[in-house]
């Protein structure tokens, strides 16, 4: 292979390639031979671009971390820019899961999420979180993105279910709600569910004194009917 050959290839034109095989078939199906036929070239080619195929799969790994550290949050509100930094991890997991498994595998998991935490950290402050609070704050969210996206993924990779959950709800099993019934039967909303349990996980959380609002209320609600006040039996 002549330098003017190898010329007409890029290192970014490799890794794309390389990426795009990992996305379609896992990080199993990458090998030189195939990225070489991919690219239309020889696989004396890569090694000069990338080196081997170790040093390829760790130029992938730290473009994937790189990519996910690409959040940008935006709305007006703390609880916004929270949700919107959450949706933007979710899609970002979701969109490369083959490679989000190589970084995992190569031990740089909480390298990957620390630009996602350090946006989180911004917001906790901005509501006034800091200490155990803003802590406790970052990681619920993270959990709550990383698992979600976990069940999804389940989901979609779970054998065809016999039977299914149009055959398991009735009204009767649905503690007599025909239309809770009727809701549990359709097909899982992934994105409107994602959104209800962000939102309302975060607003628990930025709650002034940490205390779920519904809890809040129904707390000031017995206080005005004087129930809180009450002596307890003592059996």
């Amino acid at each position: 292979m002549t330098n003017g050959a190898r010329s007409t290839l890029t290192r970014e034109a490799v890794l794309d390639a390389a990426a795009g095989l990992v996305k379609r078939h896992g990080p199993d199906a990458l090998t030189m031979r195939g990225l070489a036929a991919a690219l239309g070239t020889a696989v004396t080619s890569i090694y000069w671009h990338v080196g081997g195929r170790e040093a390829l799969l760790d130029a992938l790994v730290e473009r994937t971390v790189a990519e996910l550290g690409e959040i940008r949050p935006s709305g007006r509100t703390p609880e916004q820019r929270v949700v919107g930094v959450a949706r933007a991890l979710r899609r970002q997991l979701r969109g490369r899961p083959h490679l989000v498994a190589l970084v995992h595998e190569r031990g740089l998991t909480e390298r990957m999420f620390l630009p996602a935490q350090r946006a989180l950290v911004r917001e906790a402050h901005a509501a006034g979180l800091r200490g155990t609070r803003a802590a406790e704050f970052v990681r619920a969210v993270q959990f709550q993105v990383v698992g979600h996206v976990l069940v999804e993924r389940n989901r979609e990779r779970a054998p065809v279910q016999h039977p299914d959950e149009r055959e398991l709800w009735s009204a009767e099993t649905a503690g007599g709600d025909p239309a809770l019934a009727h809701a549990l039967a359709r097909p899982v909303d992934t994105e409107r569910l994602f959104l209800t349990a962000v939102r309302a996980l975060v607003r628990s959380l930025l709650a002034p004194d940490g205390t779920p609002p519904v809890r809040r209320r129904d707390a000031v609600g017995r206080t005005a009917r004087g129930e809180l006040s009450r002596p307890t039996s003592a059996g």
